[in-house]
């Protein structure tokens, strides 16, 4: 009897597993928000948040991440590690329009990428099979394996969780990622 139980586990647990895996997986970052570490489509492109962190510039790595002004007692400093990938086999651009949204509706943009960091998120176009950052480049090789999308946002904000990063395309087309903050 012991081993009829086990049996009728294990099936109880596979079907729940192909159940779950079944069940709105193609909705994910559509429909409802997806979990960071998920590679989603968007016009062709695929984008990945590898991970959400704050950022305190008073430490390395995070001195070489910002180097505007001091920020206000008021406000953090959230860093969004994304990757962007062209899987096709045609030219492709990746989007510039992205936006962070609380709980309450509130929304904020990225700040102004500095134009010579290395390890910033920029705008471009991919060739097939190419992604951003590229292999090799700094900003893959660091420690969060990803370009960056820098966030200033109100410290109250932050307790509106969740917070989610919209990944815009082209006309009403979006991704919605859950932010792990």
């Amino acid at each position: 009897m012991d081993v009829m139980r086990r049996v009728a586990l294990v099936a109880c647990v596979i079907g729940l597993a192909v159940g779950v895996a079944a069940c709105g997986s193609e909705d994910l970052g559509v429909e409802e928000p997806a979990s960071e570490g998920l590679a989603l489509p968007l016009d062709g492109i695929d984008y990945n948040v590898f991970i959400t962190r704050q950022l305190n510039p008073g430490i390395a790595p995070d001195d070489t991440y910002y180097k505007g002004p001091e920020v206000a007692p008021d406000e953090t400093l959230y860093g969004v590690f994304i990757q962007a990938c062209n899987n096709s086999n045609e030219r492709r651009p990746t989007t510039d329009t992205f936006t962070i949204v609380d709980s309450q509706g509130n929304e904020f943009e990225p700040e102004q990428a500095d134009v010579g960091s290395v390890i910033a998120y920029h705008a471009g176009q991919l060739d097939p099979e190419e992604c951003m950052p590229p292999p090799g480049s700094l900003a893959q090789l660091g420690p969060e394996g990803a370009s960056m999308l820098l966030f200033r946002l109100p410290l109250a904000n932050t307790e509106n969780r969740p917070l989610e990063l919209e990944i815009h395309g082209r006309g009403d087309e979006k991704l919605t990622y859950h932010l792990d903050i």
